[in-house]
């Protein structure tokens, strides 16, 4: 057995049941024990960054690491946009790398990098010194640490980047996993604390992220509401939020930093469940970067790394809020809508149709303007652009896809975050996915244009004009989608949007719908 048999029968041993790959010559021997190891699933993705996504979309539905599979150093760095909103979101992933061989490095052959630097810029472990005998409890160890919650932002992504030696030479064979790591608990010192300021009677926000948003967190924090009046809310941009008709009413934070400021005011104390202190989402000269009004003071339930769900549940017991009334949100039955292709008939027509139990999938652009329309709709599980880096819907859609092949994925993308992942369609109608993408084809970069009047520039000159129009020439969404085996239509009424959604929803496989706007 050689090391790449051996490290993927130990991947496999630990439960990793998905290979999103884009191999190249130096994979070769992992590629080869991928073909010996059927119980790990491989898929093939056209770029890098479509492997990345679509781990971190896995991850979100599963709770479990995928592997992907990258070529050398500008293979994983075509993958690192979507890395970053993996570790925002603190999705569990194991990367494997590959890389010349320890005697082949010293010639500075056309592929050599410094691949060991790329990874820290989102890696919480990495390992570049594996020898044949080492690898396969180096995958065993790259699994417990994509397991295994870390403090702020660094997230739970393992890198593992092996030389073609450590793979072909011969190894003992595969690793014993090991034990699975646990979240530590909260301080009962500190549950105390927090529920003192609760039964303060002064104002006060829950904020709950990461493992303080999980459906169990949500319902805790919602008994905790109901008993003392204070708010619950999520931050902007959540990994997984799970709402819709039944479920939790809870606030989203708005985008904008006066707009968040507006929303807290008044507020006396916030409490923070497995996230940070609210910060503003760019630098402006006349807004403060961190958001926390005058006179409020902040306060840690859990950090991001602690058992966010237990210590809202001992804090529901230590305020005596079990039997609290939970406030859900309610099916408005909303009405399809008819007309021009306007923004809020748009909107509409998406929570008009929406089915059950969808997953909604969303990018930059007017996708995340669904999310408070879509509350009073079907029951559904939302993906949210964690890290900024446009292009990761399609693929993080494509990933929640291959994680739950039951439930219909609805992705909603703007023209000019669609056109950076494209190559995802391709992996779609392949695998036979049933994801439902919507391009809004306003042909331009529209948030560039709003944050340009936030300059306040009143005249958009030639030059900021063009680099913000992506309409010259115009790209064709329907036809592209056909050209990667994607069936596809144009809408250009409410009522055509409508239809095509629930054709769509009826229909096994990928659907593209270009929704003219």
């Amino acid at each position: 057995m050689n090391g790449a048999r051996a490290l993927i029968e130990t991947l496999a041993d630990c439960g990793v049941e998905l290979c999103l790959a884009n191999p190249g010559t130096s994979e070769m021997h992992l590629v080869q024990a991928l073909d010996q190891v059927p119980q790990m699933r491989s898929v093939l993705a056209l770029f890098e960054g479509v492997c990345t996504g679509a781990a971190d979309g896995y991850a979100r539905m599963t709770g479990k690491p995928a592997a992907t599979l990258l070529h050398l150093g500008p293979g994983l760095a075509n993958g690192i946009a979507n890395l970053h909103n993996a570790r925002k979101a603190g999705s569990p992933i194991i990367n494997l790398v590959g890389n010349h061989p320890q005697f082949h490095i010293g010639y500075d052959a056309p592929l050599t990098s410094d691949i060991d630097t790329l990874a820290r810029n989102f890696s919480c472990w990495i390992k570049s010194c594996s020898t044949a005998d080492t690898l396969a409890q180096d995958g065993a160890d790259a699994y417990t640490a994509s397991l295994r919650a870390t403090p702020g932002s660094q997230g739970q992504i393992s890198t593992l980047i092996l030389g073609a030696d450590a793979a072909w030479g011969d190894s003992p064979g595969p690793a014993r996993p090991n034990g699975l790591p646990q979240r530590a608990k909260v301080d009962a010192g500190n549950i105390e604390q927090v529920a003192k300021v609760l039964q303060s009677g002064e104002q006060a926000i829950i904020i709950l992220e990461h493992d303080g948003a999980t459906e169990a967190s949500l319902e805790a924090a919602a008994r905790i509401a109901s008993h003392t009046g204070c708010r619950i809310m999520t931050g902007t941009f959540p990994g997984r939020i799970d709402g819709g008709a039944g479920r939790v009413n809870v606030e989203r934070m708005p985008y904008f930093p006066e707009h968040i400021l507006a929303s807290f005011a008044g507020v006396q104390h916030l409490i923070l469940v497995g996230g940070q202190t609210p910060a503003s989402f760019f630098a402006y000269r006349t807004t403060p970067s961190r958001l926390v009004p005058e006179g409020c003071q902040v306060h840690t339930l859990a950090r991001i790394e602690e058992d966010a769900n237990d210590a809202l549940n001992s804090l529901v017991d230590a305020l005596g809020a079990s039997k609290a009334t939970i406030q859900r949100f309610e099916n408005a039955q909303m009405p399809v809508p008819q007309g021009d292709m306007n923004t809020r008939n748009m909107l509409q027509a998406i929570a008009a149709t929406l089915p059950d139990n969808v997953i909604v999938a969303t990018d930059s652009g007017a996708g995340n303007a669904a999310h408070p329309v879509c509350q009073s709709a079907a029951p559904h599980s939302w993906l949210s652009l964690t890290g900024g880096s446009i292009g990761q819907g399609s693929p993080v859609a494509t990933g929640a896809a291959l994680a739950c092949p039951d439930r219909r994925v609805l992705t909603l993308l703007g023209d000019g975050g669609a056109a950076y992942t494209i190559q995802s369609l391709w992996t779609q109608a392949r695998e036979g996915l049933n994801v439902t993408t919507v391009i809004f084809a306003n042909r331009k970069y529209n948030i560039l244009n709003i944050e340009y009047a936030r300059l306040g520039v009143t005249e958009v000159g030639p030059i900021a004009e063009s680099l913000f129009d992506i309409g010259n020439p115009d790209i064709n969404w329907e036809s592209l989608a056909k050209g990667f085996g994607v069936p596809s239509a144009t809408a250009n009424t409410a009522e055509e949007f409508a239809r095509l959604l629930e054709k769509s929803y009826s229909t096994p496989g990928p659907f593209l719908i270009q929704a003219m706007c």
